[in-house]
């Protein structure tokens, strides 16, 4: 498995709305792209803006690579996340699990 990691920064007042989109819209249709695992958000509250993690995990960097192309390292930003985000990272970090710890 490959957790493909990736920012990016809105506005407050924008937020709720961007949230919405990804658990509508994004990651729904992204259960039809083939090794798609799952996704976990994360959001933190940064008082002008507010950041949000996604770690959407694969089967493998050959499923990254159907799904991203030639740059598997290249953000792809839906056109409505681009119209509500500030902000981005143009370039995404793919990480190997090491170990998990759970209670």
């Amino acid at each position: 498995m490959i957790e493909r990691v990736w920012r990016g920064w809105i506005a407050p007042e924008r937020a709720e709305a961007y949230q919405d989109f990804l658990q509508r819209h994004f990651l729904p249709a992204a259960h039809a792209i083939p090794g798609y695992l799952g996704a976990r958000v994360l959001r933190r509250d940064l008082g002008e803006e507010v950041e949000f993690l996604t770690a959407t995990r694969f089967t493998s960097m050959d499923a990254i690579r159907a799904f991203a192309g030639d740059d598997p390292e290249r953000a792809h930003v839906a056109p409505e996340a681009r119209a509500l985000l500030s902000r981005w990272e143009e370039r995404v970090a793919h990480y190997a699990p090491a170990f998990e710890d759970q209670v």
